[in-house]
């Protein structure tokens, strides 16, 4: 009879950190979930992964056991904030992952420690998000009516079937995706110095949120290198059965190799 080895998942470790510690971990991704998303939306990612990537997520106020918190309004406080959270975690190689609001989040904290002169991740990936030019370009949907803002969520998917059936249930999940809309369509961008960590963009092939062409302006963001990878599927392709199993195998490739 075969023994399974069951991991742990994610636990929480302080109000903005969930992790699965894995002590013999080569690497450590980082993830930041998107509009709306809780770390929880990654506690697949650690059975998925191989047990040599310690996966942690990012949990902002507002989303899951943080609920009854006020969702962030302000962008310079929250880097700031997460960036500290962060700060025990950033003893050895780690990546940033990045989903949507999630990537822009990612990539200013990424930016905070380079201009600080700290520990940089090694690379960071950057999901289903234009570049931060063609992000300002893109039109905001925010200060939509709520119905109209409603329909834009829902046509972009991300919800779980179930979950997006009860009304009562996206009642109390889309003013969280419109307070993350709201801050990250109402803050500009600033564009400091390039980062040096490579950049590497995932997009889904059909993803109306990140056309394909909004997101080469990238490339102009680090002086590490830049590449794309480029899946089936729309906004929320990492989620997708059979894309998921390809995201997961380049991230491990990725990240380990030698």
């Amino acid at each position: 009879m075969t023994t399974q080895i069951r991991r742990p998942g994610l636990v929480l470790e302080s109000p903005f950190i969930w992790r699965a510690r894995r002590p013999n971990a080569q690497h450590r991704l980082i993830c930041f979930p998107h509009a709306g998303g809780g770390a929880s939306a990654f506690t697949e990612w650690v059975s998925a992964l191989p047990a040599e990537i310690e996966v942690a997520a990012i949990q902002l106020p507002g989303r899951q056991n943080r609920i009854l918190e006020d969702p962030p309004t302000e962008v310079g406080p929250l880097v700031r904030d997460v960036t500290e959270a962060l700060r025990p975690l950033l003893d050895g190689p780690f990546s940033f992952f990045g989903h949507s609001c999630g990537a822009l989040l990612g990539y200013e904290v990424a930016q905070l420690l380079h201009a600080e002169g700290g520990p940089r991740p090694e690379r960071l990936f950057l999901s289903a998000q234009p570049s931060p030019a063609a992000a300002a370009l893109r039109p905001k949907i925010h200060n939509l009516s709520e119905a109209e803002f409603r329909a834009e969520v829902m046509r972009l998917g991300g919800f779980d079937e179930e979950v997006a059936l009860d009304e009562d249930a996206m009642d109390e999940l889309i003013p969280t995706v419109l307070a993350d809309f709201a801050l990250w369509e109402q803050h500009a961008m600033t564009i400091g110095p390039l980062i040096d960590s490579p950049i590497t963009v995932m997009v889904g092939e059909a993803d109306v949120r990140a056309p394909l062409d909004t997101i080469e302006g990238w490339g102009d963001h680090t002086s590490a290198g830049f590449d794309k990878q480029i899946y089936p599927g729309g906004h929320f392709y990492l989620f997708d059965p059979g894309t998921d199993t390809q995201v997961f195998e380049f991230l491990a490739e990725t990240l380990l190799a030698p």
